[in-house]
Protein backbone atom coordinates (compact mmCIF):
# COMPACT_ATOMS: atom_id res chain seq x y z
CA UNK A 1 0.00 0.00 0.00
CA UNK A 2 1.44 3.53 -1.16
CA UNK A 3 2.40 5.15 2.11
CA UNK A 4 1.15 8.75 1.13
CA UNK A 5 -2.23 9.79 0.25
CA UNK A 6 -2.37 12.66 -2.75
CA UNK A 7 -5.50 14.53 -1.95
CA UNK A 8 -7.12 17.24 -3.79
CA UNK A 9 -8.87 19.91 -1.37
CA UNK A 10 -11.17 23.10 -3.28
CA UNK A 11 -9.64 26.14 -2.01
CA UNK A 12 -11.26 29.44 -2.59
CA UNK A 13 -15.22 30.49 -2.94
CA UNK A 14 -17.53 29.08 -5.74
CA UNK A 15 -14.92 30.16 -8.49
CA UNK A 16 -12.34 28.11 -6.41
CA UNK A 17 -10.31 25.37 -7.63
CA UNK A 18 -8.69 22.16 -6.50
CA UNK A 19 -5.40 22.44 -4.67
CA UNK A 20 -3.19 18.93 -4.38
CA UNK A 21 -1.67 17.76 -1.09
CA UNK A 22 0.35 15.07 -0.05
CA UNK A 23 -0.65 13.11 3.35
CA UNK A 24 1.06 10.09 5.26
CA UNK A 25 -1.36 7.07 5.38
CA UNK A 26 -2.19 5.86 8.60
CA UNK A 27 -4.27 2.94 9.74
CA UNK A 28 -8.45 3.52 10.73
CA UNK A 29 -7.40 7.42 9.10
CA UNK A 30 -10.71 9.35 8.52
CA UNK A 31 -11.27 11.71 5.91
CA UNK A 32 -11.71 14.64 8.82
CA UNK A 33 -8.17 13.10 9.69
CA UNK A 34 -6.72 14.30 6.50
CA UNK A 35 -8.16 17.53 6.33
CA UNK A 36 -7.17 18.29 9.47
CA UNK A 37 -3.49 17.16 9.11
CA UNK A 38 -3.49 19.19 5.85
CA UNK A 39 -4.70 22.56 7.66
CA UNK A 40 -1.74 21.73 10.91
CA UNK A 41 0.90 20.83 8.85
CA UNK A 42 0.73 22.07 5.32
CA UNK A 43 -1.88 24.75 4.69
CA UNK A 44 -3.14 26.77 7.92
CA UNK A 45 -5.32 28.70 5.77
CA UNK A 46 -7.32 25.95 5.15
CA UNK A 47 -11.23 26.93 6.08
CA UNK A 48 -13.46 23.53 7.33
CA UNK A 49 -15.72 23.41 10.50
CA UNK A 50 -15.78 20.37 12.64
CA UNK A 51 -16.85 19.83 15.97
CA UNK A 52 -17.59 16.51 18.06
CA UNK A 53 -14.87 14.31 15.72
CA UNK A 54 -17.72 11.56 16.60
CA UNK A 55 -21.02 11.64 14.27
CA UNK A 56 -23.02 13.64 16.70
CA UNK A 57 -23.04 17.50 15.71
CA UNK A 58 -23.10 16.69 11.34
CA UNK A 59 -20.95 19.89 11.08
CA UNK A 60 -17.91 18.16 9.25
CA UNK A 61 -20.56 17.28 6.14
CA UNK A 62 -18.41 17.43 3.01
CA UNK A 63 -18.05 16.38 -0.54
CA UNK A 64 -16.01 13.16 -0.63
CA UNK A 65 -14.75 11.64 -4.28
CA UNK A 66 -18.24 13.62 -5.43
CA UNK A 67 -20.52 12.20 -2.68
CA UNK A 68 -21.41 14.20 0.42
CA UNK A 69 -20.33 12.63 3.54
CA UNK A 70 -19.41 13.11 7.38
CA UNK A 71 -15.59 13.25 7.09
CA UNK A 72 -15.38 11.93 10.79
CA UNK A 73 -17.02 8.95 9.98
CA UNK A 74 -15.86 8.14 6.77
CA UNK A 75 -12.81 5.92 6.57
CA UNK A 76 -9.70 7.09 3.99
CA UNK A 77 -9.40 2.87 3.13
CA UNK A 78 -13.35 2.81 2.43
CA UNK A 79 -13.47 6.17 0.03
CA UNK A 80 -10.16 6.22 -1.65
CA UNK A 81 -9.44 5.20 -5.20
CA UNK A 82 -6.09 3.66 -5.06
CA UNK A 83 -4.08 6.66 -3.46
CA UNK A 84 -6.55 9.44 -4.29
CA UNK A 85 -8.49 11.40 -2.53
CA UNK A 86 -10.51 14.52 -3.43
CA UNK A 87 -12.25 16.91 -0.93
CA UNK A 88 -15.07 19.32 -1.63
CA UNK A 89 -17.46 21.58 -0.09
CA UNK A 90 -21.26 20.35 -0.03
CA UNK A 91 -23.28 21.01 -2.88
CA UNK A 92 -25.75 23.09 -3.42
CA UNK A 93 -24.97 25.47 -1.11
CA UNK A 94 -23.44 28.85 -1.35
CA UNK A 95 -19.43 28.65 -0.70
CA UNK A 96 -18.22 30.76 1.99
CA UNK A 97 -14.41 29.81 1.82
CA UNK A 98 -13.07 26.70 0.79
CA UNK A 99 -14.55 23.39 2.32
CA UNK A 100 -17.08 25.88 4.75
CA UNK A 101 -20.19 26.67 3.13
CA UNK A 102 -22.85 28.81 3.97
CA UNK A 103 -25.94 27.34 5.78
CA UNK A 104 -28.29 30.34 6.99
CA UNK A 105 -30.65 28.97 3.41
CA UNK A 106 -30.81 25.37 4.69
CA UNK A 107 -32.38 26.73 7.66
CA UNK A 108 -34.16 29.62 6.73
CA UNK A 109 -36.06 26.51 4.85
CA UNK A 110 -36.75 24.54 7.76
CA UNK A 111 -38.47 28.26 9.45
CA UNK A 112 -40.37 28.34 5.76
CA UNK A 113 -41.67 24.68 6.82
CA UNK A 114 -42.83 25.91 10.36
CA UNK A 115 -40.80 23.53 11.73
CA UNK A 116 -40.46 24.04 15.02
CA UNK A 117 -42.71 22.83 17.60
CA UNK A 118 -46.14 25.21 18.72
CA UNK A 119 -47.46 23.16 21.59
CA UNK A 120 -50.56 24.51 24.07
CA UNK A 121 -49.27 23.67 27.46
CA UNK A 122 -46.76 26.10 29.86
CA UNK A 123 -44.81 24.98 32.28
CA UNK A 124 -47.44 25.01 34.58
CA UNK A 125 -49.85 22.47 33.20
CA UNK A 126 -49.35 18.57 33.71
CA UNK A 127 -47.21 16.79 31.32
CA UNK A 128 -48.72 15.40 28.29
CA UNK A 129 -48.68 12.63 27.85
CA UNK A 130 -48.05 10.62 24.60
CA UNK A 131 -48.38 6.67 24.07
CA UNK A 132 -44.71 5.29 22.67
CA UNK A 133 -46.83 2.68 20.91
CA UNK A 134 -49.14 4.88 18.66
CA UNK A 135 -48.89 5.29 15.15
CA UNK A 136 -48.53 8.90 15.44
CA UNK A 137 -45.36 8.42 17.48
CA UNK A 138 -43.96 5.71 15.91
CA UNK A 139 -44.33 7.52 12.53
CA UNK A 140 -42.42 10.86 13.93
CA UNK A 141 -40.14 8.66 15.69
CA UNK A 142 -38.52 7.32 12.03
CA UNK A 143 -37.37 10.97 11.08
CA UNK A 144 -36.66 12.32 14.72
CA UNK A 145 -33.22 11.42 14.84
CA UNK A 146 -31.60 14.29 12.12
CA UNK A 147 -28.99 16.22 13.16
CA UNK A 148 -29.12 18.71 10.30
CA UNK A 149 -25.82 17.80 8.90
CA UNK A 150 -27.01 19.04 5.26
CA UNK A 151 -26.06 15.62 3.73
CA UNK A 152 -29.39 15.14 2.36
CA UNK A 153 -29.78 18.89 0.95
CA UNK A 154 -26.44 18.26 -0.82
CA UNK A 155 -27.36 15.32 -2.59
CA UNK A 156 -31.09 16.36 -3.78
CA UNK A 157 -30.89 16.99 -7.38
CA UNK A 158 -34.11 19.00 -6.84
CA UNK A 159 -32.00 21.29 -4.77
CA UNK A 160 -30.25 21.73 -7.55
CA UNK A 161 -32.61 22.21 -10.11
CA UNK A 162 -35.09 24.51 -8.19
CA UNK A 163 -33.32 26.48 -5.60
CA UNK A 164 -36.54 27.47 -4.17
CA UNK A 165 -37.77 23.81 -3.26
CA UNK A 166 -37.95 23.25 0.53
CA UNK A 167 -35.57 20.20 0.57
CA UNK A 168 -35.48 16.73 2.40
CA UNK A 169 -34.46 18.15 5.91
CA UNK A 170 -36.83 20.43 6.16
CA UNK A 171 -39.76 18.15 4.64
CA UNK A 172 -38.71 15.62 7.31
CA UNK A 173 -39.08 17.83 10.35
CA UNK A 174 -42.36 19.07 8.68
CA UNK A 175 -43.42 15.43 8.63
CA UNK A 176 -42.06 14.76 12.16
CA UNK A 177 -44.18 17.28 13.33
CA UNK A 178 -47.12 16.94 11.69
CA UNK A 179 -47.23 13.47 13.56
CA UNK A 180 -46.81 14.96 17.27
CA UNK A 181 -50.51 15.52 18.88
CA UNK A 182 -49.36 18.07 21.26
CA UNK A 183 -47.79 20.14 18.28
CA UNK A 184 -51.14 22.83 17.41
CA UNK A 185 -49.50 24.65 14.42
CA UNK A 186 -50.74 21.47 11.73
CA UNK A 187 -52.63 23.01 8.91
CA UNK A 188 -50.44 26.17 9.03
CA UNK A 189 -47.62 23.83 8.69
CA UNK A 190 -49.45 21.58 5.85
CA UNK A 191 -50.04 24.92 3.95
CA UNK A 192 -46.27 25.73 4.48
CA UNK A 193 -45.38 22.58 2.25
CA UNK A 194 -48.06 21.71 0.24
CA UNK A 195 -47.04 24.59 -2.32
CA UNK A 196 -44.95 24.39 -5.19
CA UNK A 197 -41.58 24.30 -3.49
CA UNK A 198 -42.95 21.58 -0.97
CA UNK A 199 -43.69 18.28 -0.54
CA UNK A 200 -45.32 17.83 -4.34
CA UNK A 201 -42.05 19.33 -6.08
CA UNK A 202 -40.63 16.06 -4.76
CA UNK A 203 -39.82 13.27 -7.68
CA UNK A 204 -39.04 10.81 -5.01
CA UNK A 205 -35.62 9.55 -6.51
CA UNK A 206 -34.57 8.51 -2.99
CA UNK A 207 -30.68 10.48 -2.80
CA UNK A 208 -31.37 11.39 0.16
CA UNK A 209 -32.80 8.32 1.82
CA UNK A 210 -29.76 6.36 0.22
CA UNK A 211 -26.96 8.78 1.68
CA UNK A 212 -28.55 10.03 5.75
CA UNK A 213 -25.72 8.99 7.84
CA UNK A 214 -28.42 8.38 10.21
CA UNK A 215 -29.91 6.11 8.39
CA UNK A 216 -33.59 8.53 7.93
CA UNK A 217 -35.72 7.86 4.69
CA UNK A 218 -37.05 11.45 4.26
CA UNK A 219 -38.38 10.20 0.70
CA UNK A 220 -40.98 7.98 3.14
CA UNK A 221 -41.58 11.14 5.15
CA UNK A 222 -42.10 13.22 2.02
CA UNK A 223 -44.56 10.85 0.54
CA UNK A 224 -46.59 10.79 4.05
CA UNK A 225 -46.72 14.46 3.62
CA UNK A 226 -48.16 14.23 -0.20
CA UNK A 227 -50.92 12.08 1.39
CA UNK A 228 -52.12 13.83 4.40
CA UNK A 229 -51.73 17.47 2.20
CA UNK A 230 -54.17 16.01 -0.35
CA UNK A 231 -56.66 14.06 2.18
CA UNK A 232 -56.70 18.16 4.34
CA UNK A 233 -57.49 19.83 0.83
CA UNK A 234 -60.08 17.04 -0.34
CA UNK A 235 -61.93 18.17 3.46
CA UNK A 236 -61.13 22.09 2.51
CA UNK A 237 -58.76 22.43 5.14
CA UNK A 238 -55.85 23.67 3.03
Amino acid sequence: MNRNLKVKVWRGGADGDFSKYEVPRQASQTVLDVITYIQRRLEPSLSYRFSCRVGVCGSCAMTVNGIARWTCRTHVAKVVEGDTLEVAPLSNLPVIKDLATDMAEFFDKWARAKGSFRGSKTRHDEFARVEPGSLERMAANAGIECIGCGVCYASCDLVSWRPDYLGPAALNRAWTLVNDIRDTGQIERLRAVAGDAGCHACHTQGSCSERCPKAIEPTAGISGLKRLAARRAMRGEL
